[in-house]
């Protein structure tokens, strides 16, 4: 058995969002997902394949839907079931300390 943790082993000087698959298999995938300052580009949305539930376990973030247009702030412990082909994007995550999500993603 091993152990690992959530908040250690990750790249140090990293761009880009860090993604991780930590298990998965036929029916569902869950992801380990590291933001600092990160964003969707301008213009873009994400649409998934599959139902994703997201747990923000540190920092902050903010998300955008393009259907009604909502806003929604996030911060550490919360989360949100997003459906299947829902458009959405990150608009904002915290600068001055690291995001850690779990995504959990399924059918």
């Amino acid at each position: 058995m091993k152990v690992s943790n959530i908040f250690q082993n990750i790249p140090k000087d990293f761009k880009e969002e860090f993604f991780e698959n930590l298990l998965e298999n036929d029916h569902f995938r869950i992801e380990r997902i590291v933001s600092l300052g990160n964003i969707t580009p301008k213009g873009e949305w994400l649409v998934q394949e599959e139902t994703e539930f997201v747990l923000l376990l540190s920092g902050a973030a903010k998300l955008i839907f393009f259907e009604n247009n909502e806003t929604v702030d996030m911060k550490a412990g919360d989360y949100i079931l997003i459906p299947i082909g829902t458009k959405h994007r990150v608009d904002w995550t915290d600068e001055s300390e690291c995001s850690f999500w779990i995504a959990v993603h399924f059918k």
